[in-house]
């Protein structure tokens, strides 16, 4: 053979080489399996009844009213906070009212319908709309439910007092006047925990 045609076949025999390790088939052993996975996420859902907890007229100065309401956790998550935000509004009647008309009004927290005589925290219904919803919970809501919070599709009664004070001066600025209360309650969840 000449040396033009062995250097040829060492050419071919080097690319048929450098072929086959770059592109040459590997063989191992292999297993494969699939796994299904699930994160489902549960609910917080607090709801109150009544939803109009009081509807009183012609109240005059040293009235009050007891309503009781229920707070329930229909959900499937622990409530751990209740965060209530109050706010009102007074349709001024025949005087020219000069004071708020809800410095006037005194509000009781009581506990569930066997201790009504026992007071979880009192305000009045100005002081209330000033704070802040987690003092509102800190006064009353952990006080009232405990530890504990709300466990999902439990109950418990909340009884508030409202009293008109008569604190013994001339109210009658306040005659006809309407006030109209909105309570909004915000639930949040518990403590994450290991699952």
């Amino acid at each position: 053979m000449g040396l033009k045609k062995q250097l040829g076949m060492g050419v071919m025999s080097a690319v048929l080489g450098m072929s086959l390790i770059g592109g040459g088939t590997y063989a191992y052993f292999s297993s494969s399996e699939t796994t299904n996975n699930t994160f489902a996420t549960g609910t917080l859902d607090l709801s109150v009844d009544p939803t109009t907890i009081v509807d009183v007229k012609e109240l005059k100065p040293g009235d009050s009213v007891t309503r009781d309401f229920e707070l329930k956790n229909t959900g499937s998550l622990d409530i751990k906070n209740v965060l209530l935000e109050t706010d009102y509004s007074v349709t001024d009647g025949e005087g020219d009212n000069t004071e708020d008309f809800g410095d006037h009004i005194q509000v009781e927290f009581l506990y569930n319908a066997d201790k009504m005589d026992e007071v979880i925290y009192e305000t009045t219904l100005s002081e209330l709309k000033d704070m802040k919803p987690e003092a509102v919970n800190e006064e009353v809501f952990q006080e009232f439910l405990g530890d504990g919070g709300l466990e999902p599709e439990s109950q418990d009664d909340l009884v508030v007092k409202f009293k008109f004070v008569d604190n013994g001066e001339n109210q009658n600025q306040f005659q006809g006047d309407e006030l109209n209360l909105e309570w909004t309650f915000n639930a949040q969840q518990g403590d994450g925990e290991e699952k």
